[in-house]
């Protein structure tokens, strides 16, 4: 259970919130590549920690991502023409570069230096892995942009669907480290038993169907959370269905502050979940899959979720199944067996992260043994903005950061003599844990 006090500093992100400012030194994933595929194209909306802005792809190829409001008369921009390398303001034609200098304004007598005067807020942006990346905080702090975790190879492939949620951040991102829930909510679109096999497998039968098959048919996982200067590690240790005497069914998710949970594996895809601030009541996702197989491509994981732009999702990335229409539950499919009756993972999770309220009041939960991870990501957050606000320093940006590509999630059967902590962990990032537990002994010592 949280405090109110504790409740608003990891929940609020806008103004001067400590959480928000502090996740402002970050790179931000701010919106897809494809929404601003084309030079001269149509500018696009984006809202990022209560902020209006807008982002261009010039002439040149060079993407901006600038305030909305022209400095002028405050007019707004995404109305504006993108051409020759700028955007123009409709309202007198002031133009601006990605950068957001004055490249021109028509207004001005000539001769006028008023246009060395004036700058519109602008941000630094980069581009990789499907999305363009911006960074909000000081510039004399600006963090080495470093690959996202789902380039782990130059030949992996990947896919990615988004949507809008009405909730806050950290409400959002709960649901992806809350192993626990997936034997409920999702028990329709999870197949238990499995027989002999040793891990998780995606039926392609279940390419549109979202059908995954688990070797357990346990519900009550033991939860067990390993620190690390990104966040943290956590396992759910089940019961195989297979000899469940000598060996642990275990799914090991990594959650990479302050806006990635890398999800276990299964035969065909890894996925990462992504979790990004619109402002303080509403957040946007994206649901990553990676591979290095040719199924693994966007329009086929779009329906897989249920997140198809123009079906299942508008033009906005507003969600076809909603609060007002009960996302479109059907009651019968639930007496045909359907556990939900909502169609989609995501949307599953949704409907009970948005029905808790944009931001709950968690001074009324009731806790248990299965909501560890949940606790300690509180924990560790809350404890992050405190420190922030104190020092400045800001969680995951240490001298020990480790390149978020060498970061990994696990899903498998192992015996039960067998350490899970290293399970799944890249060379570099295993180097760096037995390093610290080296170092850790010593000093107890």
């Amino acid at each position: 259970m949280l405090t109110a006090e504790e409740n608003e500093l990891l929940t609020r992100i806008e103004g001067d919130a400590p959480m928000g400012q502090m996740m402002r030194h970050h790179w931000i994933p701010a919106l897809m590549t494809e929404e601003v595929a084309e030079p001269d194209g149509t500018p696009v909306r984006v809202r990022l920690f209560g902020e209006n802005l807008v982002a261009f792809r010039d002439t040149d190829g060079r993407v901006g991502i600038v305030d909305e409001r022209c400095p002028h008369r405050l007019a707004s921009l995404a109305f504006g023409r993108n051409e020759e390398c700028g955007l123009r303001c409709l309202y007198h034609g002031w133009k601006f570069d990605v950068d957001g200098n004055v490249v021109e304004m028509p207004t001005e007598p000539e001769g006028s230096n008023f246009a060395e005067k004036v700058k519109l807020k602008s941000y630094p942006t980069r581009e990789a892995g499907g999305f363009i990346w911006t960074y909000m905080g000081p510039e004399e702090k600006m963090p080495r942009f470093m690959a996202p975790p789902w380039l782990v190879e130059s030949d992996t492939s990947f896919a990615i669907a988004k949507i809008n949620e009405r909730t806050n951040w950290a409400q959002a991102l709960e649901g992806s480290i809350d192993s626990a829930h997936s034997s409920a909510l999702h028990s329709s679109n999870i197949m238990s038993g499995g027989g002999e096999r040793t891990g998780p497998r995606d039926t392609l039968g279940g390419r549109s169907s979202g059908l995954m098959e688990r070797p357990s048919y346990d519900k009550s996982p033991r939860i067990q959370v390993m620190p690390t200067p990104y966040g943290f590690r956590y396992a759910a240790i089940r019961k195989p269905s297979v000899n469940a005497q000598e060996n642990n069914y275990i799914r090991i998710t990594a959650y990479v502050a302050p806006f990635f949970s890398l999800i276990p594996p299964n035969t065909l895809y890894s996925a990462v979940q992504v979790f990004v601030p619109v402002d303080d009541y509403n957040t946007t996702f994206y649901f990553i899959a990676r591979g290095n197989d040719s199924h693994v491509d966007t329009s086929w994981w779009r329906q897989r979720l249920c997140a198809r732009p123009g079906i299942d999702v508008d033009e906005k990335w507003n969600k076809v199944r909603n609060l007002e229409n009960n996302y479109l539950q059907d009651r019968q499919k639930m007496k045909l067996g359907d556990f939900t009756g909502i169609s989609g993972i995501p949307n599953q999770d949704m409907a009970m992260q948005e029905t808790m309220g944009a931001i709950a009041d968690r001074t009324l939960e009731k806790l248990g043994a299965s909501d560890i991870a949940i606790v300690r990501f509180r924990q560790v957050m809350i404890d992050a903005a405190r420190k922030f606000q104190e020092t400045g320093d800001v969680i995951g940006l240490g001298e020990d950061r480790l390149q978020p590509n060498t970061l990994r999630a696990y899903e498998g059967i192992v015996p039960k003599s067998q350490n899970w902590h290293e399970l799944g962990m890249s060379d570099v990032e295993a180097e760096r844990y037995r390093s610290s537990k080296s170092a850790e002994e010593e000093s107890a010592a």
